[in-house]
């Protein structure tokens, strides 16, 4: 039987003319359900893909900072879902090094699936997207 998470983890990424103003959000619950934090940061002129990679890197960098060994994962990028899970390769060479940072995180855990999701099914990680983007903010604690 396989241990319950930790955390669990909604990303998303946002870019308001694709590109343009690029935030990311990440949403942040215990095991139950709780919510634990709501991180979120302001990118500048970015495309959506890169701010879905941010996304996915800080929510990583976050869990493991706190000692993470269990977390699960849920974006509604399929494009970054598939290519972290070996589906699509990554051909666009300014994703590739965010690919590879997020890949080795990754690795850094025992456990750390990551799921697609409907984007009704994300709505947390996509306000605190908003909110970065409206505010032209970062918060990551």
């Amino acid at each position: 039987m396989t241990a319950a998470p930790e955390y669990v983890l909604h990303i998303d990424g946002a870019s308001r003319g694709n590109p343009g103003e690029a935030s990311f959000g990440v949403h942040v619950a215990d095991a139950a359900g709780a919510t634990v934090a709501g991180l979120y940061g302001y990118l500048g002129r970015a495309t959506n893909n890169f701010a879905e990679y941010q996304a996915l890197i800080h929510a990583l960098r976050w869990a493991k900072a706190r000692g993470a060994r269990r977390i699960a994962l849920y974006s509604d990028s399929e494009l970054v879902v598939k290519q972290i899970r070996g589906v699509y390769r990554v051909k666009h060479p300014d994703m590739q090094p965010l690919h590879r940072e997020a890949s080795a995180l990754l690795r850094g855990f025992e456990s750390a699936p990551l799921a697609h999701v409907r984007r009704e099914q994300n709505r947390e990680a996509d306000a605190l997207a908003n909110r970065a983007l409206d505010e032209k903010a970062t918060r990551l604690e």
